[in-house]
Order: C-alpha cells, then sequence, then structure tokens
C-alpha cells in the first residue's frame, strides 16, 4: 500500500513551454513598455498628493473618471517645476512610461507637470488667494503706511532690465538718494524664491551697519503673460512679503496684472515708475513748501513782536514813575540810616557798661576774702559747742541707762559707752578737721583766682574783645552805607535812563515851564500876561514873562486840505 501511494505521487509528463522567473518577466514587460510609449503626455487630476517625501521625491495618481495611474516625480525635477501640484488640481505630465516591479504595476516618471490651460491657472490662483485672505494676509489693517522721507530704497528686480533703469532714472530726478539692487531673476520655476530670499535678506540687514537697511522694498518686473508672471504668484513669496517688517510695494506687471504679492504688499503701483513716485517725494515741491512754511513763520513772528511791542508800550504807560516806585525804599533806607548809628552808639554803651560793672577790683577781692574768713571762723567757733553738747546729751543718755541696769553690767555698758562717746568725738573731729581744709583749700583756690594779675589779663582781654567789636560795628556801618549808597545810585541811572524820566525827556530837545509859585505849568490857558515864568532845559534853567497869548487850537486829523485849486471832475 505504502509502494502504491509512492508510484502515484511521482512527476507528470513534462511540457515543452519555456520557464521564465518573476525578475525576467518583470524586466521584459518593464523593457516592453517603455519602448512602445517612451515619453508620453498625459491629462488628468491629481490624487492622493501629500507634499514632497522626507527624500524630496512626490509620489501620488493622476486619474480620470475610469482609470488612475501612478506617479512620481524626482527631487531634481520637483526643484525645476514652476510650480507645486495640489490636490484635485488638473494638470498635463510629460514623462516616461515605466514599471515598477516591486509592485507588478506600472507608472509615470515626470519629467514636467504644468496646469491644463490657462483656465486651470486662474483657478489655482483664485483658490490661493481665497485662501491666504482667509488667513489675514490681505487685511488692509495690517498695511504699514510709507515713511514719507526715506533715507534708503531697496530695489528687487532683474539687474539687467530695462525696469532697475527707470526706478533710478525717476528716483533722480525726484528726490535722490541712496538706492540698493537685489539682482534676482524674474521669470522662470526659481524667481518666487528667489524674490522671497531678497524681501528677507533686506528685513535681516541691522541697522547702521555697514549696507545701509532700506527704508522700502520695491519689487518690480514688467509686464507679460500669466505663466510669465507665475513665480509672483507663489505663496511662500506671499507669506514673505505680508511678515516683511519694511513696507513693500509691488510693482509686477502692468496695470491690468495682478498676481499674489500685489495682495499681500503695503501699496501696489501700477508701474515700477509709479512705484518709484510713491516711494519718494519731489524735492522742489518740498522745497517750495518749506520756502512758503518759512515766509509764513517769519510773517507770524514779525506781528507776534509787533503785537507784544504794542502791549509793552501799553503796560508801560500804566507803569508808576520811577519816583513813585522808588520812593517808599528811599524813605526806609533814611529811616534805616538815621537809626543805625545811634542804635550802635546804644549798644556800644550797654555792653561797656556790663563790661564795667562785671570789673573786679582789689576792694571786691578784699572784701569777700574778708566774708569768707568771717565764714570760716564763725563755723569754728560754733564746733565746740555742738561737741560739747553732743557729749552731754550721750552723758545723760548713758547716765539714764545706768540707773536703770545693775553695777556690773552697768561698769561694762558705761565703758563701752565711754569707748563709742570717744570714737563718735575722734569722727566729730576728724569730719570738722576735714570740713576746715575743705574751707581752706577753697578759699586758697579762690584767692588764686582772684588775683590781681588773672584779673588783669581777663580785663586786657575784654578791652581787646571791646575794641574787635567796635571796629567790626564800624566796618558793618562802613559796609551798609556803601551797599545802599550803591543800590541809590543804580536806581538814580535807572531813573535817568527809563523814558519816563523828565530828564531824558529834556535831553530830547523839551522844556518845562514853570510858574512863580513853583507848580508845573501845563495848558497854555494857565499862563497870564506879565506872569514870572522859569524855563528849565537839560542843562539849566530860564527866566521869562508871560505875553498876551492866543489859543489856537489843533487841526484836527485826516482834515488836511490841498491849498491848491482842484479842478471839477465834471
Amino acid at each position: 500500500m505504502g509502494d502504491n501511494l509512492i508510484e502515484s505521487s511521482g512527476p507528470g509528463p513534462r511540457s515543452n513551454a519555456a520557464e521564465f522567473t518573476v525578475s525576467e518577466i518583470s524586466n521584459a514587460l518593464k523593457r516592453t513598455v517603455e519602448d512602445a510609449f517612451g515619453h508620453v503626455r498625459v491629462r488628468g487630476e491629481v490624487s492622493g498628493y501629500r507634499g514632497p517625501h522626507s527624500s524630496g521625491h512626490a509620489y501620488f495618481s493622476l486619474k480620470d473618471d475610469k482609470a488612475k495611474i501612478d506617479a512620481v516625480v524626482w527631487r531634481t525635477t520637483m526643484q525645476r517645476l514652476k510650480f507645486r501640484p495640489e490636490e484635485g488640481m488638473e494638470v498635463i505630465a510629460t514623462g516616461k512610461l515605466t514599471t515598477y516591479p516591486g509592485k507588478s504595476s506600472y507608472q509615470i516618471v515626470i519629467d514636467n507637470l504644468e496646469p491644463a490651460g490657462a483656465g486651470a491657472l486662474m483657478a489655482l490662483l483664485e483658490e490661493r488667494k481665497r485662501r491666504l485672505a482667509a488667513e489675514g494676509l490681505f487685511d488692509r489693517e495690517r498695511k504699514r503706511p510709507l515713511p514719507y522721507m526715506p533715507r534708503a530704497i531697496g530695489v528687487v528686480t532683474s539687474p539687467t532690465g530695462a525696469v532697475i533703469r527707470d526706478i533710478i532714472h525717476r528716483i533722480k530726478d525726484r528726490f535722490p538718494l541712496h538706492v540698493i539692487v537685489w539682482p534676482v531673476r524674474v521669470q522662470g520655476e526659481t524667481s518666487g524664491p528667489e524674490v522671497a530670499a531678497a524681501v528677507s535678506g533686506f528685513n535681516m540687514l541691522a541697522e547702521g551697519g555697514a549696507i545701509a537697511r532700506p527704508d522700502i522694498i520695491i519689487v518690480a518686473r514688467g509686464g507679460g503673460s500669466l505663466e510669465d508672471l507665475w513665480g509672483f504668484n507663489d505663496e511662500a513669496l506671499a507669506r514673505t512679503v505680508a511678515a516683511s517688517g519694511i513696507p513693500v510695494i509691488s510693482a509686477v506687471g502692468h496695470e491690468t496684472d495682478w498676481t499674489l504679492i500685489d495682495h499681500a504688499a503695503d501699496v501696489r503701483a501700477p508701474t515700477p515708475t509709479g512705484a518709484a513716485e510713491f516711494a519718494v517725494p519731489v524735492k522742489a515741491e518740498l522745497e517750495a513748501t518749506l520756502a512758503g512754511l518759512s515766509a509764513r513763520l517769519k510773517a507770524c513772528m514779525s506781528r507776534s513782536v509787533e503785537r507784544k511791542r504794542t502791549a509793552l508800550r501799553a503796560a508801560a504807560r500804566a507803569l508808576p514813575s520811577p519816583d513813585q516806585l522808588l520812593a517808599l525804599p528811599r524813605r526806609r533806607f533814611d529811616e534805616a540810616t538815621s537809626r543805625l548809628g545811634r542804635a550802635l552808639e546804644v549798644s556800644t554803651e550797654r555792653k561797656r557798661a556790663r563790661l564795667t560793672a562785671a570789673r573786679l577790683t582789689p576792694a571786691v577781692l578784699a572784701r569777700r576774702l574778708g566774708e569768707a574768713r568771717r565764714h570760716l571762723n564763725r563755723a569754728g567757733q560754733q564746733l565746740p559747742k555742738c561737741a560739747r553738747a553732743t557729749i552731754t546729751a550721750h552723758r545723760r543718755h548713758l547716765a539714764t541707762s545706768a540707773a536703770r541696769l545693775t553695777p556690773a553690767p552697768l561698769e561694762r555698758r558705761l565703758a563701752e559707752a565711754r569707748r563709742n562717746a570717744t570714737r563718735d568725738l575722734q569722727r566729730a573731729r576728724g569730719a570738722f578737721l576735714a570740713i576746715v581744709r575743705e574751707r581752706r583749700g577753697k578759699f586758697d583756690r579762690a584767692r588764686a583766682r582772684l588775683s590781681a594779675e588773672p584779673i588783669a589779663r581777663r580785663q586786657a582781654l575784654q578791652h581787646e574783645r571791646l575794641q574787635d567789636f567796635a571796629r567790626r560795628a564800624d566796618q558793618a556801618v562802613a559796609l551798609l552805607l556803601e551797599r545802599n549808597r550803591t543800590r541809590l545810585d543804580h536806581a538814580d541811572r535807572l531813573l535817568a535812563t527809563l523814558a519816563l524820566s523828565d530828564q531824558a525827556i529834556l535831553d530830547r530837545g523839551y522844556a518845562l515851564v514853570i510858574g512863580a509859585d513853583g507848580e508845573l505849568i501845563k495848558r497854555a490857558a494857565e499862563v497870564s500876561p506879565g506872569a514870572e515864568l522859569t524855563l528849565k532845559f537839560a542843562d539849566g534853567t530860564a527866566q521869562a514873562t508871560g505875553g498876551g497869548m492866543r489859543l489856537k487850537s489843533p487841526r484836527p486829523a485826516g482834515k488836511t486840505r490841498d491849498p491848491g485849486n482842484q479842478g471839477s471832475l465834471f
């Protein structure tokens, strides 16, 4: 049974078909597909696009309503694409059809990618515009105003085109200043990243560095088709311009063209020349405006000075005369001057009297010594009496105690009392002698202090101090008089220089008319015929006699008439 099984499990008859490995079949299919199709153009919708892989390659699919084909874009090709594919975009892919043996599938390796017509580009542009606008990148509130007078302007454009020459020429004509050009390519797949790098580079310049940081950035390019301007629709460029810390002026294309950078920039100019006009003012207009403002300022200052001068004159007329202003201070000064001398004399006499009253003489010293000696003698005379009274009191006390005690203890106590009395007497005598020595020492010290020589020294010192006080008093009086005299002279000079001074009026050619009673005559009607008058001039006076006078009224202003004949106008 086992043998039958072995025989039945043996191989059957062999086939004549050729055998291939899986790799051989895959390679044969790969060569067949690549030879049969080569480079093809495929139109379809992007599906499954998640952006470039970490390696830089991009993997997605192209599909229509019936089929789907895998697609791959290598990293080097991805860097050269004019725009990035997006999910759901209809594109035309140009590449080579091949297979992928690892998955037994075919795919297209894309060499070029472009939208499926201008309508697709516009749809993509509108979709980007809506998305960026929803993020707030185009809001008017975030746009910054342009500085009125920039110090430097940065221009991002091609260095070989006519745009940079037009901008520099217009800035030179209007307001010449420093222009920094950042050269970039303005067309092609790298134009967008280069312009974004230029805007970021200008923002990274430090203030006060070797290269001046511009106050305004102008991004400029001439006109062109939608494909030519596609680099300025780059999303990264729009975000860079919106985040720029320096105000940006967009001058891309003609006035009818628009790109994403126009919405992200702070100001859009219709042409590059218009961007230069927006960036700088006209120097000639500024100079004319400045001249006009300067003329207006001078006129205002002149009117203000004249107005203040008129107000000052009016205030001067309302002020009192210098004599009235200085009358009260002058009177106080005179009274203080008259009282000062007498006050100094009284003060000096008072201090001299106090010094004389306090002066020590030999008679005064002798009298004080006699009083001290008498006091000491009285104390010495009273001391024996006090001692005897004390001893008598102790004896009486002792006798009283002895009468109450027995003879034996009495003798002991009597002996003890004698010893205590003797000790107390010795103590009293010692205290008395100490008091006598103390009083004698004080008396000797007082006599030494009150001797004639220290008194003479003190008298001489007090005399010197009195002389010094007298000298200082004389100096103070002289200084005070000199200061008051200087102030009076200054006031007199000030009075002489004032416009209201009568002497200043006389120096200008006027004269004062004084009547016989010494009063000033101000009206011609006050002069009587034959009255004695005194005319006071600047350098002296003169006598005059009033004669017959006829008053003549002054002619009213504005009533003068031409003495000549005036013919009729008719």
